[in-house]
């Protein structure tokens, strides 16, 4: 075949494929040559140019911070959203965004864990549309829900509602997120209820999860799940700036070692290290300092944020000037957890 005649039947094929839809099957038996023999003529049509392909990024989506953030934090997704809104305008459109990540990758008879006291995944919830797509899974309360009576409906409803909306079965943590003491957690965590909950830890196909600041939020303020302004302070001084579901982390990713942690009733990281997908739904400008802590120990492997925060996570890495990532791989066994 000479060139020329080779170029013919590249195009003829690329024709038939891109702008007539026939599918390679179809073209082998038109044109009576064996279908490996399209696949590589289709190749070979887009490296002469007689095929270009090009990709419309639509408005309000941010492919080069997605792959910047993946390709600096090691993460197996981001999501990108664009919201130039104050802080609750950004609470609701991170919810909007994650309950479209759980509506496309949840798929039945998973485990999910779901932290507690997180504005982004009550607003996660609120956008969910029924479906059944973790029909025969259970979702789990992975931090306590127990709080003052205002709000311990709130925490409670969001494992309930969202496994109603997905057709799974909910598991609820009957406890509060922090107690008094040591000692008193030690009792609770014996609570047959609780056990339950805690049996599926160690079983998470994927992990909703909220990034905390130090200061807390106003719903988790108001539940009464928070340590008190001194105990914050010691917090800080042994250099936390944020935490999952209560379970303290310095700049760099590394746990804080703190006796307020065996206070804390939910996950730990070392068992939240095991959840096959954990995901972070997180944004603004006060919770730039956490995030960028979680995803330097890389305690997320999805990180669903807003544009600004994106935009700023990548300007303190490249600031940094090191590319290393401190993995935390096995953290040290301290009976913890947190909320966010």
């Amino acid at each position: 075949m000479s060139r020329l005649e080779e170029l013919r039947l590249m195009a003829k094929v690329a024709r038939m494929y891109y702008d007539q839809g026939i599918r390679q099957q179809e073209i082998t038996e038109r044109l009576n040559i064996h279908q490996s023999k399209v696949s590589r003529l289709l190749k070979r049509a887009r490296q002469a140019d007689i095929v270009r392909i090009s990709v419309a990024t639509p408005a309000g989506s941010f492919p080069d911070l997605e792959d910047a953030l993946e390709a600096m934090f090691q993460l197996k997704q981001s999501v990108v959203i664009d919201s130039d809104g104050g802080e609750e305008r950004i609470v609701r459109d991170l919810g909007a965004a994650a309950a479209y990540y759980v509506e496309t990758t949840v798929k039945q008879n998973m485990v999910i864990g779901i932290s507690s006291w997180s504005r982004s995944l009550f607003a996660m919830v609120e956008t969910l549309h029924p479906s059944d797509c973790g029909h025969g899974g259970k979702v789990v309360q992975i931090l306590g829900g127990v709080g003052n009576a205002s709000t311990q409906y709130q925490a409670t409803l969001l494992a309930q509602r969202m496994a109603g909306l997905i057709g799974a079965s909910p598991v609820l943590l009957q406890a509060p997120g922090v107690v008094g003491s040591a000692e008193a957690r030690a009792v609770l965590v014996r609570d047959p209820a609780v056990k339950e909950a805690s049996k599926l830890f160690k079983k998470l196909d994927v992990a909703l999860v909220g990034i905390g600041s130090l200061e807390p939020s106003s719903l988790l303020a108001s539940s009464g799940n928070i340590f008190s302004l001194q105990e914050r302070e010691e917090l800080s001084h042994q250099g936390a700036v944020g935490d999952i579901c209560f379970q303290f982390i310095n700049k760099d990713g590394a746990p804080i070692d703190s006796p307020l942690m065996r206070r804390v009733i939910g996950i730990d990281l070392a068992t939240l290290k095991r959840a096959r997908r954990v995901v972070g739904i997180a944004g603004g400008a006060q919770k730039i300092p956490a995030i960028l802590a979680v995803l330097k120990g890389g305690w997320i492997h999805v990180l669903i944020t807003d544009r600004n925060t994106a935009q700023r996570l990548i300007a303190l890495e490249k600031e940094s000037g090191t590319s290393e990532r401190v993995r935390i791989t096995s953290p040290r066994k301290i009976d913890r957890t947190s909320a966010s």
